[in-house]
């Protein structure tokens, strides 16, 4: 009975935090470039995020995230694949519906654990390499890197490690705090502290990618993501930077806009 009744306050807890950084998201943004959200877009985005935390956080990651296996089948020949990237404290799971879609049109995917879960970022890179070759393997082409939040990160951290010697079709990012993030200043993990704004380790690796330029790289923001703002952390100089208004951060990475945009890439690479 305890049990349940902690789980409870747990449950009921989980949606007065994300009203918290909602709040937070309406003080910080005022000053950012991205046009600032209008209190029914801040509500309507709490009502959709608090979904997504219970079908998220409590179902498909913890319970959910064998069930649809990584695709790698020889008919994938030919047909650039995809990589899927997860962001802080989360795992593979978070793609199931991505992958469905991506198992339902015949490509090839691998979504990746990142562990330990609070570690640096830079720990990340080998699964993410490992993943890379996998699907190039399969399809005989470099793949697609769609990341989310701390997952674009990692990816770039990837890309500086690897120092020209993997090839991607493109990367895209979304809610990923390029330039950090005012949430992560209450983390004292070593991942957050690399998230946080104006971070030493954002800024080394914004430097790294002066000598090696990253791919082509898309980057998808919004101006109610209650994780990464204020909104333009989430762009980058001379990347496509495309805001979508009024979406939270983990329902920004389930935007049919966004999942339509990643297949238009596969089909053209």
């Amino acid at each position: 009975m305890q049990a349940l009744v902690g789980a409870g306050l747990i449950m009921g807890v989980a949606p007065l935090v994300l009203g918290v950084e909602f709040v937070f998201v309406w003080h910080v943004a005022r000053a950012d470039p991205a046009p600032r959200p209008s209190p029914l877009q801040l509500l309507r985005a709490w009502l959709s995020e608090t979904r997504h935390l219970f079908q998220t956080f409590y179902w498909r990651q913890p319970f959910r995230w064998r069930a649809v296996p990584d695709y790698l089948h020889p008919s994938c020949d030919g047909r650039t694949g995809v990589v899927l990237v997860h962001g802080f404290m989360c795992n593979r799971g978070f793609w199931n519906e991505w992958m469905r879609h991506l198992l339902a049109h015949g490509r090839a995917f691998v979504a990746v654990n990142l562990e330990p879960v609070y570690g640096s970022v830079d720990d990340y890179a080998g699964a993410i390499d490992d993943a890379i070759v996998r699907v190039a393997a399969c399809t005989g082409r470099p793949p697609l890197l769609v990341c989310h939040s701390m997952g674009g990160l990692a990816a770039r951290a990837w890309w500086r490690q690897c120092a020209g010697q993997r090839a991607v079709a493109a990367m895209v990012t979304i809610g990923t705090p390029h330039g950090g993030t005012w949430l992560a200043r209450f983390s004292r993990r070593p991942n957050g502290r690399q998230m946080r704004l104006v971070s030493e380790w954002l800024h080394t690796l914004s430097l790294d990618e002066s000598h090696q330029p990253l791919p082509p790289i898309t980057c998808w923001y919004s101006n109610c993501d209650n994780v990464v703002f204020p909104p333009s952390t989430a762009t980058l100089p001379g990347a496509d930077n495309r805001f979508v208004p009024g979406k939270a951060h983990v329902a920004l990475a389930f935007q049919p806009e966004v999942r339509q945009s990643c297949m238009g890439l596969l089909e053209r690479s």
